[in-house]
């Protein structure tokens, strides 16, 4: 079975330790999920972006933990 896991990274694209240890996922929603309940304390503590990998290929990414700052709530 293959893992899916997260690579965290600053904007410039170095990888950074994230702040909070995730584990490797058997799903792709599992891993959805679990960055979306944990965006916001990974982006405190360092992370601009994140990779998701199923195994040793990329998914999908960079995709920013700082999307939503900034947008006009009405739309």
């Amino acid at each position: 079975m293959t893992a899916w896991t997260w690579r965290f990274e600053t904007a410039e694209g170095a990888r950074v330790r994230p702040a909070v240890e995730p584990e490797e996922f058997t799903t792709q929603g599992d891993a959805e999920s679990w960055i979306g309940e944990y965006w916001k304390a990974l982006r405190d503590g360092g992370a601009d972006r994140v990779r998701l990998f199923e195994g040793t290929e990329e998914v999908y990414g960079p995709m920013s933990l700082h999307a939503d700052e900034g947008r006009d709530q009405d739309g």
